[in-house]
């Protein structure tokens, strides 16, 4: 998958500035796809001049004016014969399973404190995502959202997110447990 095509994705439910995309990738794209704003805005010129988006100009009072972008009928096309193609096997790429891979001559105390680390950072993750899918249900049930709600592919990949950072902490709690259970002669 390339940056493109999950950038036509985020498009696909409504138009959006450059800004509003970064910010929208940090709460449904982000568990899946990373991307800085630099990139985006770089793939967002590409995009347009190979008529996948289209931009306009928004006047704004008292803020800069602002680009949005579209889907053109090539781009919803682009779009769905993405979601016709097999996706390719992902595999994890995680330099923190290497360290701890390598824990035998590692330097323990350094791989523990990246665990911790780790699993903070997954516990922010978990709360940034968890308010999201609030924001998104907006007092509805998953069980009544699901069947009705008007962006269906954007909860199920936040849903991916939360489950995602909910193993993260769990192995990073496996983890730990197993250092100290070593530590204290266990």
């Amino acid at each position: 998958m390339a940056l493109r095509d999950a950038i036509l994705a985020a498009l696909a439910n409504d138009e959006s500035s450059g800004y509003d995309l970064a910010k929208a990738f940090d709460i449904t794209v982000a568990n899946y796809w990373t991307a800085t704003p630099q990139q985006m805005y770089r793939e967002l010129d590409k995009l347009e001049t190979a008529g996948l988006v289209k931009g306009r100009v928004v006047r704004q009072v008292k803020r800069p004016d602002k680009r949005v972008f579209s889907l053109t009928e090539a781009g919803r096309q682009a779009l769905h014969e993405f979601t016709r193609g097999e996706p390719k096997s992902t595999a994890i790429r995680d330099e923190l399973l290497v360290q701890v891979e390598a824990l035998a001559i590692g330097d323990e105390e350094a791989i523990r404190n990246n665990v911790t680390r780790k699993r903070a950072n997954s516990q922010a993750k978990l709360a940034h995502y968890r308010r999201a899918r609030d924001r998104l249900l907006d007092g509805d049930r998953e069980e009544h959202y699901i069947i009705a709600g008007p962006r269906l592919g954007s909860y199920l990949t936040l849903r991916r997110g939360i489950v995602f950072e909910e193993e993260n902490i769990a192995w990073c709690d496996f983890v730990l447990e197993a250092l100290d259970a070593r530590g204290t002669g266990g």
